[in-house]
């Protein structure tokens, strides 16, 4: 058993040897990096962040340019006035078909309208800096860059997911940690006011005050939509009901362990037994919960958004933009399957390192190989 060196407080083995010793974080680092698909999980989430949140300083098209030419144009590497110029020549071919054949004065002015917009891509194709655009995800229905909507979308979407578990962390575990240690009246007001929160009807709640603020969407709170800030209220009302919980549970079943008596018989009060003593010893249960309530936060904003109550034009975020394509799945499936894979494959991300860090910050995993 190793033992301490009074000399230079250095850990020694039986063999008299010094033993460096390893903290908790360094020890939960090194058995993380063995956990290949953590390690692959956490690359995958920093270069989603990087790319969101540093887009507006990476050459990416701005996500609000509309070019009607380019509408609904698929994934493609060449220029986008010559994948537009196809598009409109193989649809005169059709309207020209289909005037033959039936002779409808509605096809005729479509075909005149093509013709027209044929010649004016010809002339501009070579001249126009916007026809030489590279849309390697496809456009939306207004010729805006799905790429560009995919990734400004995903910075609403993980704001959202980011406001949830900071709110969860704040206020979820102080209450469940001080419920679950001082018991008692403390413990059933908290949990009573929990009961309480849990019992509102969430989605009428959100939807009774989007409809309060529907003749207010231009307003703007700290420069953002008000509509946007109302999402970022709703996520933050519910999300730390069940992290205190969690929380209380794990703070009850440690708070008679011997450590903790032996914090209290050296005089710490219940803050430092709190703080220092129980919560780091429950961080592997809030690590995880975190990494998994993160997407289902961002699961509740694309369900809200699919109901058209989320996130209004010209913003975006991964949910309207899944919702927009559903519309239109059958002839454009990029416009739904960009926005959805870009979402499945963060949520698959964020559940893959929520997994490694679990394994690496639990106690009971620390003699794993």
């Amino acid at each position: 058993m190793p033992v301490l060196n009074k000399k230079n407080d250095n850990a020694v083995n039986e063999f008299n040897q010094y033993v460096k010793p390893v903290s908790l974080w360094a020890d939960a680092w090194k058995r993380l990096r063995r956990n290949q698909m953590a390690v692959i999980g956490m690359w995958v989430v920093g270069i989603y962040l990087l790319i969101t949140f540093g887009a507006g300083i990476l050459p990416f098209y701005s996500y609000t340019d509309q070019e009607l030419l380019h509408a609904n144009l698929p994934p493609s590497f060449r220029p986008s006035g010559v994948v537009a110029l196809e598009k409109l020549e193989t649809r005169q071919v059709e309207l020209v078909d289909a005037l033959a054949n039936t002779g409808r004065e509605d096809l005729k002015r479509d075909l005149d309208r093509v013709t027209a917009e044929i010649a004016q891509v010809k002339l501009e194709v070579n001249t126009n800096p916007i026809h030489k655009r590279v849309y390697i995800m496809g456009t939306d229905y207004l010729g805006r860059d799905m790429l560009a909507r995919t990734i400004y979308g995903g910075q609403i979407s993980l704001m959202i997911g980011i406001v949830g578990t900071v709110t969860a962390g704040l206020i979820g575990i102080l209450l469940g940690a001080l419920g679950g240690y001082l018991g008692g009246w403390v413990d059933n007001l908290i949990g009573r006011f929990v009961d309480i929160m849990y019992s509102l009807p969430y989605m009428l709640v959100v939807i009774i005050i989007m409809s309060m603020i529907k003749d207010s969407t231009n307003a703007t709170v700290l420069g953002l939509p008000i509509n946007i800030i109302i999402l970022f209220f709703a996520i933050a009302l519910v999300s730390w009901l069940t992290m205190s919980r969690v929380v209380r549970g794990q703070i009850i079943s440690l708070k008679n362990s011997e450590f903790v008596e032996a914090a209290r018989s050296m005089g710490a009060g219940s803050g430092r037994i709190i703080f220092r003593h129980l919560l780091p010893n429950t961080m592997g249960i809030i690590i995880v919960y975190s990494s998994l309530s993160f997407p289902s936060f961002i699961m509740n904003e694309s369900f809200l958004s699919f109901l058209g109550l989320g996130v209004s034009a010209p913003y975006a975020s991964w949910g309207t933009l899944v919702a927009e394509g559903v519309q239109g799945m059958q002839l454009y499936p990029w416009r739904l399957l960009v926005p959805a894979l870009s979402m499945t494959i963060f949520l698959f991300a964020m559940n893959f390192l929520g997994d490694g860090l679990r394994d690496a910050l639990d106690p009971q995993s620390k003699n794993r190989t």
